[in-house]
C-alpha cells in the first residue's frame, strides 16, 4: 500500500529526472497518480512522451518500477534503508540494490533513468534525488530517515568535475563514479559528516554567467598567481 510519503518520494524520483520539465507529472504523482495507476494508463497517458533521450517507454517502465516499489514496501525509502549497511563507507551499494529493485520490478526497461552504479557511471541524477531525500536544510527538502549525510556521494556533472579539478580535489580525467567518490572525499576533510553540502553553492559557478570558476579558485588560493 502506498503512503503520503510515497507520493512525495514518488515526484521527488521524477523530477530529479527532468527538474521543471516535469512539473506537470509531478503535481499528478501527489495526487496518488503512480500509487494507483497501471501500466496501461501510464502507457496511454505519456503516448508520445520525448525529452532528450528518456522516451514514452522509458518513463512507463520507471513509473511501472516506483509504483511495485510503493506498493511492496510503503516507500521508496523503507526500499532502500533493506540494502543500505550501516558499515558501508557510502550509499554506494545501497543504491545498486535500490536500482536492481527498481530495474526487476520495470523489467529492465527504464534504460538511462536508471543508471546502473556497478557499470562506473557517477549516476549524477541518483546522488541527486538521495542529496534532496537525505538532507534537510534550505536547498534539500529531506524527508527520508535512517540514512547519515555523510555517506552520500557528490552528484557528479561536468560542472563539479570543474571544480573538483581546478581546486585539487583530484586529478582524473574521466567523470565517472570513482571520480565522485574521490571529490566527495576531499569535501570530507572540511565536512566529514556532510560532505555533499558544498554542492549547490559551488556548482553554480560555471553555471551561472556571473559566477566564474576562476574567481572560486582566487578565492580558494588567495596567495595563487
Amino acid at each position: 500500500m502506498c503512503s503520503g510519503k510515497g507520493f512525495f518520494e514518488g515526484s521527488a524520483c521524477l523530477c530529479r529526472q527532468q527538474h521543471r520539465g516535469m512539473l506537470t507529472l509531478t503535481m499528478m504523482l501527489i495526487n496518488g497518480f503512480v500509487c494507483h495507476g497501471s501500466p496501461p494508463l501510464f502507457k496511454k497517458t505519456f503516448a508520445g512522451f520525448c525529452h532528450r533521450f528518456a522516451g514514452e517507454a522509458h518513463l512507463v517502465a520507471l513509473l511501472t518500477g516506483i509504483r511495485q516499489v510503493l506498493r511492496q514496501y510503503g516507500s521508496l525509502n523503507a526500499c532502500f534503508i533493506e540494502g543500505f549497511g550501516k558499515d558501508d563507507a557510502t550509499v554506494i551499494p545501497a543504491l545498486c540494490a535500490f536500482v536492481d529493485r527498481l530495474h526487476a520490478t520495470a523489467a529492465g526497461r527504464a534504460g538511462h533513468l536508471l543508471s546502473d552504479p556497478r557499470k562506473g557511471s557517477a549516476c549524477k541524477r541518483l546522488h541527486l534525488f538521495l542529496r534532496w531525500m537525505v538532507r534537510k536544510d534550505r536547498v534539500d527538502p529531506g524527508g527520508w530517515t535512517g540514512i547519515s549525510p555523510a555517506k552520500l556521494v557528490v552528484p557528479l556533472d561536468i560542472h563539479m568535475h570543474t571544480i573538483g579539478l581546478r581546486l585539487g580535489l583530484t586529478r582524473r580525467k574521466p567523470a565517472d563514479a570513482v571520480t565522485a567518490v574521490e571529490i566527495t572525499q576531499g569535501f570530507a576533510r572540511f565536512a566529514p559528516h556532510d560532505p555533499v553540502r558544498y554542492d549547490f553553492a559551488l556548482t553554480r559557478f560555471g553555471i551561472r554567467r556571473e559566477m566564474d570558476i576562476d574567481d572560486l579558485v582566487r578565492m580558494a588560493f588567495p596567495g595563487a598567481a
